[in-house]
Parts: C-alpha cells; sequence; structure tokens
C-alpha cells in the first residue's frame, strides 16, 4: 500500500493575504499613530484658537477698569484742590468752617470719602500754603485755619487779624484780663475796662469803630473769645473766656508778658499765673486733628 508522506518538515502555506497581514498591521499602527498627534494638535489649535477671544475681551475689560479708575483719581484730586480753595477763601473772614458746609458747596455725592479729602487737603494746606487745619468741635465737625508760618503770637505789635495793630493790642488787653481773673471775665468787666481806655462800648471809636461790634461780631465769630451766659444768674449774666482759635494762636505766657509790659512789672509779678502754664499752647490741639494716613491717588 502507499503510504501518505508526512508532512512534518515541510512548511504549511499561508494565504497571501495572510502573508502581507503582519507588514499591513504594522504600517497602519504607524499610521495611526502618525496620524493621532495631528487631531490631537488640530485639537489643540482649535482650543488654542478661542484664547485670542478670551484675551481682547479681559483686556477690554482691564482698560475700562483703568480709565474708570483715572477718572475716580482725576474727580478725587479736583475735589482736593477745590476743597483747599474754598477753605482759604472762609479763612479770609476768619470765620469757622463746619463739614456740612464742605459737603453741601464742595464735595458733594463724596462725602464717604470725606475723611480721605480732608486729610489730604490739610497736607496741601500745609506744605503748600503753610495752614494748619485744626479740629476744635468734635461734636459740631468745626475747623479753623492756623497761620503755622507766622504765628500771631510772634507778629510784630503793629500787626493783627487784619492787619491793623491797635486790634490786636485791644484783643490782648481782653484776654489779659480773663486771664488774669481765672480765665473768666463778666461781660459787664469787659466794658468797664473799655471806660477805663477811652471808650465807649456802643460808640464810635476812631481807631477801633465800634468796640462792641468789634469785640462780638469779629473777636467772638471768628473764634477768639467765647462768650456764655453765667448759669443760675437773673438777671442773667454773661462772661467772656479765651476763644479756640486764641488757645491754639496765643500762649498765655505771651499774654502775660503783654500785662506785664502795660503794667511795666515782670512776668514773675503775677507767681498764680506765672507758675501755672498753660495747658494748651500754640501748635497743640484742642481735639483730635484730621485724619491721618491718607491714601495716595495719582494723576494719571
Amino acid at each position: 500500500m502507499l503510504q501518505t508522506p508526512e508532512s512534518r518538515g515541510l512548511p504549511v502555506p499561508q494565504a497571501e493575504g495572510e502573508k502581507d497581514g503582519g507588514h499591513d498591521g504594522e504600517t497602519r499602527a504607524r499610521t495611526a499613530s502618525q496620524e493621532r498627534p495631528k487631531e490631537e494638535l488640530g485639537a489643540g489649535r482649535e482650543e488654542g484658537a478661542a484664547e485670542p477671544a478670551l484675551t481682547r475681551k479681559g483686556a477690554r475689560a482691564l482698560a475700562a477698569k483703568a480709565l474708570a479708575r483715572r477718572r475716580a483719581c482725576r474727580r478725587l484730586n479736583r475735589t482736593v484742590a477745590e476743597l483747599v480753595q474754598f477753605l482759604l477763601v472762609k479763612d479770609k473772614k476768619k470765620s469757622p468752617i463746619t463739614r456740612s458746609e464742605m459737603v453741601k458747596y464742595v464735595i458733594g455725592d463724596l462725602k464717604a470719602l470725606f475723611p480721605d479729602i480732608i486729610a489730604r487737603a490739610a497736607e496741601h494746606l500745609r506744605y503748600v500754603f503753610g495752614f494748619e487745619l485744626k479740629q476744635f468741635d468734635r461734636k459740631h465737625h468745626t475747623y479753623i485755619l492756623i497761620n503755622k508760618l507766622k504765628p500771631l503770637e510772634e507778629e510784630e505789635e503793629e500787626e493783627d487779624l487784619g492787619g491793623d495793630g491797635p486790634r490786636l493790642g485791644l484783643l490782648m488787653m481782653i484776654l489779659g484780663l480773663i486771664y488774669m481773673r481765672g480765665n473768666r471775665a463778666r461781660e459787664a468787666q469787659v466794658w468797664e475796662m473799655l471806660h477805663r481806655l477811652g471808650m465807649q462800648p456802643a460808640k464810635y471809636h476812631f481807631l477801633f469803630g465800634y468796640p462792641k461790634r468789634l469785640i462780638m461780631e469779629d473777636f467772638v465769630q471768628q473764634r477768639y473769645l467765647s462768650y456764655r451766659r453765667v448759669p443760675h444768674t437773673s438777671p442773667p449774666e454773661y462772661e467772656f473766656s479765651w476763644g479756640p482759635r486764641s488757645n491754639l494762636e496765643i500762649s498765655k505766657m505771651k499774654v502775660l508778658g503783654f500785662v506785664a509790659k502795660l503794667h511795666k512789672k515782670e512776668p514773675q509779678h503775677w507767681p498764680v499765673q506765672y507758675r501755672h502754664p498753660p495747658l494748651v499752647r500754640v501748635g497743640e490741639k484742642l481735639a483730635s486733628g484730621v485724619p491721618v494716613g491718607m491714601s495716595y491717588c495719582p494723576e494719571s
């Protein structure tokens, strides 16, 4: 019988497709791997394409914020400059300035920024004009300007509140009377002193005009003197005392020296006044001053 030959050592023929399948698989793998980065790169480009739009939008928002900030700063700086001019004009009359006036005529709807505005105005007044802004009535938010370049007590006797030497002399005499009488002087005592000086309170004087009007309308309203009713008096009596502006601008030792010169004596002649220096001297605050540590707002 014929035997079928064994096929142990013979290679088994493969289909043509199977033969080349390995190469095709490798090729497809390489192609896929080459194409995948392109797809991913394309996706990245699509994502990146949205970035310029977002950047432009953010830049516009930042620019708008910067513009609004510059406008706010310019308005704040303009308000500070206007407040400085307002305070200087008010000081010509030596009349106190209230917070309500500043808000009404200058600050307006920026009143929430009042502490910052008045602090910056005070700095400007101090360094440019030599004035110091003082708050002497915390309850009513009242301020006055003090000339720090030429304090009243250092001026020559021929100069005074309005450039009129005799008025300063009269004020110093009244302040001296008040100081020597224990920091209070009845209205009748002041008029009596005027009589001794040859003046009638309600009669025109060639140097002072009408003395009573000068005292009540100038010295009192400008806060060089305080005028109030004496409690528990009937009929009512009134008295004078040093006003806040005098306490800030004029030292009591200066007034004592003035009185001593009038009497041709030394200040030590009045030991009580001489040995007890005043609690408030020139340049000191009667009440808390304006806020410090103001924020800076550039001009640009």
